[in-house]
């Protein structure tokens, strides 16, 4: 049972999925390791995830190691429609996720997915694991826990375990170093300038290019943004980043500033409505808005609708809203994460350990299954190196190793100037 766009779409899945699994090694070579001892047999897993190809690759993965997959899609615009049905006719992994749902029909499929009765729950912004809790609670009983890729669902799951509303171990998975180190730097600092100039086609040599957030995956966006010729502004209300962003060459200044003299501007914070009304009132004409945030509230849309006295869709994925005085506002891809809804998502290279990482914590939560407490847990730290040297291994790169001397002289304290 599956709820696709077109199954007819699978033969061209199944090549985009092997091209992606070409730079996938890591996850390779967990294919290799878990196929005999199945570690995950029989273990029922739902995702709530984006449906790309990387996320194919880990369900295969899993379904390697024994377990029994379904997934949803975790958001209404990433959802990749050949490769739901190369995922469904090729592998057998139910999918319930079609490329533009609406709202009602995107929470039927969580439901779908939790119809599994899940063991395990892998989620990307928490939606999954939050429904759980909310309207499906009686699946809790005898559940060994969840994992969660993207750092807005963390802030999420944090939240209910301070409000002691979590009653199940979810792995934060978002935190490993091998997953925000990389993932949210290189793959969102890559994919969401692909999303932006694969939605709009223009030259971002330069222009002025502010990213609201210097998190790491505002860290990654501002570094390729200047690396196009874009001169770069980071807005912060954390000191410490913005001390950080000035130090590292961009110019820092409030919002408020920075939207009268912005070309683009793009949010990666996880808050509410921080590109809000009173930006919107001074913005520069022709000013480009896109998000990088998990969820579409980052850009306060009812607030710009509200603005503009008419709309056009000049392009695929652009709305220009026309405000009263004449000036024009281009929002991205409804102001969904853009790198997904415009372009591909990130690059398989960086998936392929934010993924291991998935696939270790689940084989983490049956090892441990009862001994976890109901609360957000760390990745642990041998998981994050051996995934680390197994992508050196991959790229063919060697480091050097402490000797027996180095090694006593930095577990002692006796030995000083």
């Amino acid at each position: 049972m599956s709820d696709i766009s077109d199954r007819s779409l699978a033969d061209a899945g199944v090549k985009r999925i092997d091209w992606a699994l070409q730079e996938m090694p890591v996850m390779r070579s967990l294919m290799e390791r878990y196929a005999d001892s199945r570690p995950l047999q029989d273990v029922r897993i739902s995702g709530c995830l984006h449906i790309t190809t990387e996320t194919a690759n880990l369900a295969r993965a899993l379904k390697v190691a024994g377990a029994d997959v379904v997934l949803c899609a975790s958001n209404p615009l990433s959802t990749q429609d050949d490769v739901a049905a190369a995922l469904v006719e090729e592998y057998q992994i139910p999918v319930f996720a079609i490329r533009g749902e609406s709202s009602d029909v995107y929470y039927q499929h969580i439901h779908a997915a939790l119809d599994h009765l899940p063991m395990i729950t892998m989620d990307d912004g928490a939606d999954l694991v939050s429904e759980l809790h909310k309207s499906r609670s009686e699946l809790l009983q005898g559940m060994m826990g969840g994992t969660e890729e993207t750092t807005t669902g963390v802030i999420r799951l944090r939240a209910m375990a301070k409000e002691r509303a979590l009653k199940l171990p979810v792995i934060a998975v978002n935190d490993a170093m091998t997953k925000h180190f990389f993932d949210n730097r290189y793959g969102t600092g890559q994919s969401a300038l692909d999303g932006i100039i694969r939605a709009t086609n223009i030259l971002l040599a330069g222009k002025t290019f502010t990213v609201v957030g210097y998190g790491w995956c505002g860290r990654g966006i501002a570094m390729r943004a200047r690396g196009h010729g874009a001169h770069v502004i980071v807005t912060e209300v954390d000191a410490l980043r913005a001390l950080e962003a000035s130090m590292d060459g961009y110019q820092v200044m409030p919002l408020s500033e920075a939207a009268k003299q912005s070309d683009f501007i793009i949010s990666a914070t996880g808050d509410k409505h921080v590109i809000d009304r009173e930006h919107m009132r001074v913005m520069k004409d022709g000013c480009v808005l896109a998000n990088s945030g998990h969820f579409n509230v980052e850009i306060n849309i009812p607030a710009l609708q509200a603005l503009s006295v008419s709309q056009s869709s000049p392009r695929e994925n652009v709305v220009e809203y026309t405000l009263e005085d004449g000036r024009t506002l281009r929002l991205l891809a409804e102001g969904r994460l853009v790198n997904l809804a415009a372009a591909e998502g990130h690059p398989s290279a960086v998936m392929d350990m934010s993924f291991a990482n998935q696939v270790l914590a689940a084989i983490h939560l049956v090892d441990n299954k009862g001994k976890l407490d109901n609360a957000v847990h760390g990745v642990a730290a041998e998981i994050d190196h051996e995934i680390a040297q197994l992508k050196l291994e991959a790229m063919d790169i060697q480091i050097d190793q402490l000797t027996d001397e180095q090694q006593r002289y930095l577990a002692s304290w006796q030995e000083g100037t």
